[in-house]
């Protein structure tokens, strides 16, 4: 068995994600789709503003917290050119506008509701990623 399976702590972040994601849906009636809830901040609309800030700041705040208790889970020697980051970046926003929302609002949220829209949605991505990290990192000398 790897060293890096974690059941434990994978089962609680699941869970965490899983309960935080019913939460929103139940109590505010609004799914918890990152790109969605940041979106509504390029172009606020009046009383919508406050909740979408207040969850981007936890997450950010969740973030620098984790970082700063647990600096060894975010350690990589995968580097890779500024330059290639940033258009992955731009790849990663175009597609979420394309395909109507991001992993967490499909994967999460919307395959919770047997959605159809979401299960083509998870399938494209993951086929997408794999076959983005093929082409990086065998056929493009990547690490």
């Amino acid at each position: 068995m790897s060293a890096d399976f974690t059941p434990f702590s994978a089962l609680l972040g699941g869970a965490l994600i899983g309960l935080a994601a019913s939460v929103m849906l139940l109590g505010a009636g609004r799914v918890a789709g990152i790109s969605g809830i940041f979106g509504g901040l390029l172009a606020p609309r009046a009383g919508d503003v406050a909740w979408r800030l207040a969850f981007v700041g936890g997450l950010l705040a969740a973030g620098v917290g984790a970082v700063l208790f647990a600096p060894s889970a975010f350690a990589s020697d995968l580097v890779r050119p500024p330059l290639v980051l940033a258009l992955a970046g731009v790849l990663v926003g175009y597609g979420t506008q394309l395909g109507n929302g991001c992993t967490s609002g499909h994967g999460v949220c919307g395959l919770s509701r047997l959605s159809p829209r979401s299960l083509a949605s998870v399938v494209t991505f993951m086929l997408t990623g794999a076959l983005a990290a093929v082409v990086t990192n065998h056929l493009l000398g990547g690490a």
